[in-house]
C-alpha cells in the first residue's frame, strides 16, 4: 500500500506549485515551477482517483451494517477491492524518479561497426527503421549529417529528433546492434555478421552545458566522402575538437554557419551525456541496471533475417517480426523495454 502521508506531502507541494504560479512567481522561477508542475499534474489526478476509491470501499464496507443497504454493499466490495490494487500500481509507477531528459528532442547517431560494406548497408537500414518509427510517433526527424558508402549504405549519420517524449521512448536504442544475413555482394550465400552502433543522446540547452571557446579548436576544411549527402566543394566544412574530453564533431553542410552551429549542438548533446552518466555512476556505483548501460560497446540487439527474428538481449525478448520491425513497427520493442526499467525501478524502491 502506498504510504498515505507520502500522497499528502505531495498534494500539498502541488498546491503551493499552483498557488505561487498563479500569485506570480519571479520570471527567473517560473520555467522550473512550471516544470515541476506539469510533472505532478498526471501524478495527483492519480492520487485522487485511488483516494476516491479507498473513501468508497469504506463507504461501502460501512454499509454492510444496514440491513436495507448491505446487498448492494456487498455487490459493490468486490468490484472496488479488485481496483483498488491496480489503482496503487499505476500510482507507484507514477511516482517513480522522473528522468529529467526524457521530455527532450534527441540527437540519433548511426555509424557502421565490423563487417565492412554489409555493415555500412545495415547501419543504413537502421536509419531507414528510425525513420519510419518517428513518422508513426508524428516526430520530425532530420538528417544533420550524412555520408554515405559507395553501395548506398551509410558511413555516419546524425539526426536530430524532435517531439513528444523523443528521449524517454529511444534511449534504450544505444548500444550495438548485430545482423545476421546474407549480403547481396555474397556470391556463395553465407550468412554473415556484421554489425552498426546507434547513440540517442538528450539534445542539450546552452544552460545545460557552458563550453568556454578556450576549450574548443574550430577548423574549416573542403568536405569529402564517397557519394556522401551534403558533400561540397568549398572549404565551409566545420570540425569542432573538444579539448578537455578529444570529442571531435564534424558538420558539412552547405553553409559554414550552419555548420558551426550543427557541430555545437551535437558536441552539447555528447558533453551533457557523460555529464549524466557521470552524475548516475556516482549514485548507482554498486549497481548496473539490468537493461544495460547504454554504454554503445554493449551489444543489445541481434536482427536475424534467415530467421525473421530479432532478439533484444537484454530482457530476452524475441518477436518473429523482424519484416515489421524493420519497416519502423518499433513499438511492442519500445513498450517492453519501458515496461522493464518500469518493473526494475520499482523493484529497486521497494528492496
Amino acid at each position: 500500500m502506498v504510504p498515505l502521508d507520502t500522497l499528502a506531502q505531495i498534494s500539498q507541494r502541488f498546491e503551493f506549485l499552483e498557488a505561487k504560479l498563479s500569485s506570480g512567481a519571479a520570471p527567473a522561477e517560473i520555467a522550473t515551477l512550471s516544470r515541476e508542475y506539469g510533472d505532478l499534474k498526471p501524478v495527483i489526478a492519480q492520487i485522487d482517483a485511488y483516494r476516491r476509491a479507498l473513501d468508497d470501499l469504506a463507504e461501502a464496507e460501512a454499509m454492510l451494517s444496514d440491513p436495507e443497504m448491505r446487498k448492494l454493499a456487498e455487490e459493490e466490495i468486490p468490484s472496488l477491492r479488485d481496483r483498488i490494487p491496480e489503482m496503487e500500481q499505476a500510482l507507484r509507477l507514477a511516482l517513480l524518479p522522473k528522468d529529467a531528459a526524457d521530455a527532450r528532442p534527441a540527437i540519433l547517431e548511426i555509424r557502421p561497426g565490423t563487417g565492412g560494406e554489409e555493415a555500412a548497408l545495415f547501419a543504413g537500414d537502421l536509419l531507414r527503421m528510425y525513420q519510419r518509427y518517428c513518422e508513426t510517433q508524428g516526430w520530425r526527424f532530420e538528417i544533420l549529417e550524412l555520408q554515405e558508402s559507395d553501395l548506398g549504405g551509410i558511413r555516419e549519420l546524425t539526426a536530430h529528433i524532435q517531439g513528444e517524449g523523443v528521449f524517454a521512448k529511444l534511449k534504450f536504442e544505444s548500444g550495438v546492434h548485430r545482423v545476421q544475413r546474407v549480403p547481396e555482394t555474397e556470391a556463395g550465400g553465407r550468412i554473415h555478421t556484421s554489425a552498426a552502433t546507434v547513440a540517442v543522446l538528450p539534445e542539450a540547452e546552452e544552460v545545460d552545458i557552458d563550453i568556454p571557446a578556450s576549450d574548443i579548436r574550430i577548423d574549416t576544411m573542403r568536405a569529402s566522402g564517397a557519394g556522401g549527402q551534403h558533400v561540397n566543394t568549398t572549404d565551409s566544412a566545420v570540425r569542432i575538437t573538444h579539448l578537455p574530453t578529444g570529442i571531435i564533431v564534424t558538420s558539412a553542410q552547405k553553409s559554414q554557419h550552419q555548420n558551426r552551429a550543427i557541430a555545437m549542438q551535437v558536441l552539447r548533446a555528447r558533453l551533457f551525456e557523460l555529464e549524466r552518466e557521470r552524475v548516475e555512476s556516482a549514485r548507482s556505483a554498486d549497481r548496473k541496471a539490468q537493461i544495460g548501460s547504454g554504454d554503445r560497446s554493449e551489444r543489445i540487439r541481434t536482427y536475424n533475417f534467415p530467421q525473421g527474428r530479432m532478439t533484444d538481449h537484454r530482457i530476452n525478448l524475441t518477436l518473429y517480426s523482424l519484416g515489421q520491425i524493420m519497416a519502423g513497427d518499433l513499438g511492442p520493442v519500445v513498450e517492453a523495454l519501458v515496461a522493464y526499467d518500469q518493473a526494475s525501478k520499482l523493484a529497486e524502491m521497494e528492496a
